[in-house]
């Protein structure tokens, strides 16, 4: 197993954040962005045909089922799991390089992902972010009107086996409020670099 335990005297944090479907996770990540210098979110590699907003190479790297494969027989990603039937994966190289750089990174990845993230690298913090109510969720999820019925309910049910992983985290956020969240999130970033910092000096 490759360590991902990036040891040089300046590196950046491997923020590993992680939600149900309809959760917010995507809405609080850009917003981080926004509000956070030298940080970066990760674009992963995915099999999934693109939603007619998305951007090759921005919000996904995405690629054949065949080309997927040949990558991951290579050993070329971080971390890579199944979801809805589509392949996800985060190239190796690429986290290796940002950390080693100073660069603070955040992973949005499903719970399976994120248990791959944490052995590759022991020095990671995860997030995992919470709806209010398996109410509210259902109700975000219509108001995209991204998915039909079906795939909904779909999103739903994989939502329970999402949302038993929430205590692997290091944190786990309740979004009900999104300022509120934001903030709570932004704290824990905060935080991270100050013990990481006192750790270094």
């Amino acid at each position: 197993m490759r360590d991902y335990n990036i040891k040089t005297t300046q590196h950046g944090i491997l923020f590993i954040i992680t939600a149900p479907s309809g959760a917010g996770k995507t809405s609080l990540v850009d917003a981080i962005l926004e509000r956070c210098d030298e940080i970066c979110v990760s674009v992963s590699h995915t099999t999934r045909a693109p939603r007619k907003s998305e951007v090759h190479g921005i919000d996904y790297y995405f690629t054949s089922l065949s080309n997927f494969e040949e990558m991951r027989g290579k050993d070329e990603f971080f971390e890579s799991a199944e979801v809805y039937g589509n392949f996800y994966g985060t190239s190796a190289s690429w986290i290796k390089s940002k950390l080693e750089t100073g660069v603070d990174i955040i992973l949005e990845i499903d719970w399976q992902g994120a248990q791959q993230a944490r052995k590759l690298n022991s020095k990671s913090t995860s997030l995992f972010i919470l709806p209010p109510s398996v109410e509210t969720l259902e109700k975000r999820l219509k108001a995209r009107g991204q998915d039909d019925n079906s795939i909904i309910k779909r999103r739903m049910n994989q939502a329970a086996e999402d949302m038993s992983h929430a205590t692997e985290a290091d944190y786990v956020i309740i979004n009900d409020q999104f300022d509120t969240a934001l903030e709570e999130i932004l704290a824990i970033i905060r935080s991270e670099r100050l013990k990481f910092k006192n750790k270094t000096e």
